[in-house]
């Protein structure tokens, strides 16, 4: 019997230990969250009618030009977004009504990897973000989500089903901008390898990707 609260008190301290890792890593991302809004916000209540990439820790991580025909480029990059992180409404809420030249959206990477999220959901959640985002900007562009590279980081049943999955999300978002009425930019072909972890890009990654954001951005060259 004793052997057997024992057992069950060690159990319970680890689901206890689990439990608080978890809370704190979502207060951590929360607390991250709102911290960029605020950057964001002092930054863009200072410029007039920017080009703002918005996107993923691959945005996040960038290091773009400053700016692109005249509009200052904002990174508007949060680690861990994906389509369902809301971010139509914390870019707005940043802008505080203040119109923007284009914005670029970079997501895909974590529907693919950490959701694991089928097409449908995808366009959908998607979808729903353009509509937002054209309510602040002359322009929207949608950027095709990067591919993968092999790595010890990442193991090959997971890489194999994200990539099957982001190939599908690229398939369909050439489509999706018409509808919606945005732009669509594809990626150059992209060395192996392109990243450093499988995920996250590389210089020679980053400037074949900073190459396809100013491409897709110049639609707004000539908008003042």
């Amino acid at each position: 019997m004793n052997r057997m609260l024992v057992g069950f008190a060690v159990l319970a301290i680890g689901a206890v230990s689990v439990g608080a890792s978890i809370v704190k890593k979502q207060a951590f991302a929360e607390s991250h969250r709102r911290s960029r809004q605020t950057i964001l916000y002092y930054t863009l209540s200072r410029i007039d009618n920017p080009v703002i990439v918005l996107g993923d820790s691959i945005v996040e991580a960038s290091t773009l030009p400053r700016e692109l025909c005249g509009h200052a480029i904002v990174n508007a990059g949060l680690d861990g977004a994906s389509t369902t992180s809301d971010l139509g409404d914390w870019l707005m809420d940043a802008l505080d009504g203040k119109p923007a030249a284009a914005i670029v959206i970079a997501l895909g990477i974590n529907d693919a990897l950490g959701a694991a999220r089928d097409l449908p959901q995808f366009e959908a959640n998607y979808n729903s973000l353009v509509a937002t985002l054209s309510k602040a900007a002359a322009h929207v562009i949608m950027l095709e989500v990067p591919p993968l590279d092999a790595s010890p980081r990442l193991a090959v049943e997971t890489r194999t089903k994200a990539t099957r999955l982001i190939d599908s999300y690229n398939s369909a978002l050439p489509a999706l901008a018409v509808r919606s009425g945005a732009t669509f930019a594809a990626l150059p072909p992209l060395p192996t390898p392109h990243t450093i972890d499988g995920v996250h890009l590389s210089g020679a990654g980053y400037q074949l990707w900073n190459e396809a954001v100013l491409k897709g951005a110049s639609v707004s060259c000539g908008s003042k």
